[in-house]
């Protein structure tokens, strides 16, 4: 008898032990999205986002205050932390529209090289153009592993686009190379948005994720 209530109290004691070691890891599943690596695309619109984008975590707010921040750093002179937690609180309420809108790889390509490459033809900039360049160069910037002081999450992505065509406005209009009616929150605004879409896209890559979008498009 003895033997048989050993071997029934070990049992007990595996069990419980089991349990405590799968806490660790319930946790850690239910605390994703902070902070969190921007996601591989193994599966459409994955991660820890439905397709549609209709339910975020609610951490992505913190996520997007220290974007906010940091994009004004990054920025420098250029920089306005208010303006870019404006911009980053609006494109809250369209994550849900700007994950299924498609993007013009070809025209971001082109503005990328047109306002960070050699080919300027001297062109005035609208927000659209500037916007599309800032975040195509976002993206070189974070596949290479130069993020500005962000994390490599979705709000940190945006804030990178975000700080790029802040720099970009005010570099175009120092030149008096931007349209007439574009403002510098126009152009911010439109980084984020392509910077969004960008990465809704890089989580429905079948391969690579995020890095093969990048590689997608800087091979253009």
């Amino acid at each position: 008898m003895d033997k048989l209530a050993d071997l029934a109290q070990s049992k007990v004691q595996a069990y419980l032990n089991k349990d405590d070691d799968d806490k660790p890891s319930q946790h850690q599943s239910s605390s994703q999205g902070y902070g969190q690596p921007l996601p591989g695309g193994d599966k459409a619109h994955g991660g820890n986002y439905p397709a549609g984008g209709g339910a975020f975590p609610d951490d992505d707010d913190d996520d997007y205050r220290q974007a906010a921040h940091q994009a004004s750093r990054h920025a420098g002179s250029s920089g306005d932390a208010d303006l870019f937690s404006t911009v980053l609180g609006a494109l809250t309420q369209k994550k849900g529209q700007l994950a299924n809108e498609d993007i013009d790889e070809d025209d971001a390509v082109k503005k990328h090289k047109k306002f960070f490459g050699d080919d300027d033809d001297g062109e005035k900039a609208d927000d659209k153009g500037l916007g599309a360049a800032a975040a195509m160069q976002a993206l070189k910037m974070f596949s290479s592993g130069e993020t500005g002081g962000q994390k490599q999450s979705q709000g940190g992505f945006m804030g990178l686009a975000m700080a790029e065509a802040s720099r970009l406005f005010d570099q175009r209009q120092s030149q008096g190379k931007v349209a007439e009616g574009t403002s510098k929150e126009s152009a911010i605004q439109q980084a984020g948005e392509m910077a969004l879409k960008m990465y809704f896209k890089s989580q429905g890559e079948q391969k690579g994720g995020f890095m093969g979008l990048a590689s997608k498009f800087l091979t253009k």
